[in-house]
């Protein structure tokens, strides 16, 4: 069964963080919809790499999908003042939905009230923010998946895949990736 992922794209995104997990995540056989927080369907990362978005999170519906996706990078500061991940991912958590975060997205969560008595990690640049962040690189606690960052966005992605499709389909992807 085809699951559906909302992926949200702000400028200064970082790139291997974005598109490792929605590689996986398709390859899986994830319905991956990426959707900019601006009116631009064209949104540059942090290393100039520009993607172009399937639409803007304002034309879209997001009670119908089944996790929501962070990336991280720089961009985050932008996710966190527009507001509306923050909403997004209480919502997805009050649903029972899947909500997961990368590298100082986790600090979307804790702008969520999401974090509290849960374990999770987060990069090191936002540490002072998130002071019970612990070192592993993917934390999976009940519906909510951190990770720390670049390095360990594949590790993040077959998290995700885990947590959607389940153990077999992880280990399939992560063979064929050779992870």
């Amino acid at each position: 069964m085809s699951k559906r992922v909302l992926c949200l794209l702000s400028p200064g995104f970082e790139e291997i963080e974005t598109v490792t997990p929605i590689d996986l995540l398709r390859r899986a056989g994830a319905e991956v919809v990426v959707l900019s927080i601006t009116d631009e369907q064209a949104v540059k990362g942090r290393s100039d790499i520009t993607l172009l978005a399937d639409g803007v999170l304002s034309d879209e519906d997001a009670s119908k999908f089944d996790a929501l996706f962070l990336p991280g990078g720089p961009g985050v500061a932008k996710l966190r003042e527009d507001g509306r991940a923050a909403r997004l991912a209480r919502e997805f958590q009050a649903a029972g939905k899947l909500v997961t975060a990368i590298c100082a997205a986790p600090t979307v969560l804790q702008d969520a009230g999401l974090l509290e008595g849960r374990r999770f990690t987060a990069h090191f640049s936002v540490r002072s923010e998130l002071p019970a962040a612990n070192d592993e690189r993917v934390v999976v606690d009940g519906k909510i998946i951190t990770s720390r960052g670049a390095g360990t966005a594949l590790d993040f992605g077959l998290a995700l895949v885990r947590a959607l499709y389940g153990e077999d389909k992880a280990g399939e992807i992560a063979f064929a990736v050779m992870a």
